[in-house]
């Protein structure tokens, strides 16, 4: 059951993550709620290497306490860096 709670886990904080960068990105994403989800998860992943390089518990802390507010600002953080690449990767694109 641990797996199973961490991919739920792992979902909602996604989800959380990535809709908090697309209310706090300037412009318009048109990106379906899969891919906000999926940008949140690998934007807190970013987010925790960030704070692994500020000598914060990066990646580790993440995975114990997902829901300090240390870890949801880095998540955010790093779910805008991975928006603003996609943006740039997806421009001109139809």
């Amino acid at each position: 059951m641990g797996l199973l709670w961490a991919i739920i886990s792992w979902i909602i904080i996604g989800g959380l993550i990535g809709l908090i960068a697309r209310a706090v990105m300037p412009g318009k994403q048109s990106m379906s709620l899969a891919l906000t989800v999926v940008l949140g998860v690998v934007g807190a992943i970013v987010g925790g290497f960030i704070g692994g390089l500020f000598g914060r518990d990066g990646i580790s802390g993440i995975m114990s306490n997902p829901w300090s507010i240390g870890t949801i600002l880095l998540a955010v953080v790093g779910a805008l860096i991975v928006m603003a690449i996609y943006g740039f990767a997806t421009k001109g694109r139809a």
